[in-house]
């Protein structure tokens, strides 16, 4: 499974609190299944909730929410894309006394994986990327703000 650390590279690149403390960002796999077709080769797709833990958190959530739609419209794009699967995207938070929080992000997420057997024996794997949309985010440098304080930023490569 690649999106699992997809994700984590991508929020510790935007957000420079996990940036300098990366192991504050816990990523786990829940409830993974396995759907196969039986279709000649023994392809499948992974179907798991990613659940992504931030802990003692200290600046504003929506540093971690804009990065993390961000990267959702490229890699999950139809949890955005279409009505039926909106809200599926769940978090909770511990607010914490210390004026910081825990926050749990569980999101539901599937990777389509080729597997096809080789002239010379054996099997290729291939994990297949998800469809192209069209793109959400213009190429180039993107920064968060809030109130005039900057949250974080990424960069977006050129389709």
């Amino acid at each position: 499974m690649i999106k699992p650390n997809s994700l984590r590279e991508h929020l510790t690149t935007a957000i420079p609190e996990l940036g300098r403390d990366p192991d504050r960002l816990l990523v786990f796999i829940e409830r993974g299944s396995l759907a196969g077709t039986f279709a000649p080769g023994f392809s499948y797709e992974y179907s798991y909730t990613l659940s992504v833990i931030v802990t003692d958190f200290g600046g504003q959530p929506d540093a971690v929410m804009v990065p993390l739609m961000v990267w959702i419209a490229r890699h999950q794009p139809e949890l955005l894309a279409n009505p039926a699967r909106r809200g599926e995207i769940a978090f909770e938070a511990e607010l914490l006394a210390n004026d910081k929080v825990d926050l749990e992000i569980r999101l539901p997420l599937t990777e389509r994986v080729g597997v096809h057997r080789r002239a010379e024996g054996g099997f290729a794997v291939e994990h297949y990327p998800e469809p192209e949309l069209e793109a959400t985010l213009p190429a180039g440098r993107w920064d968060v703000y809030l109130k005039g304080e900057w949250l974080g930023g990424w960069d977006v490569p050129p389709a």
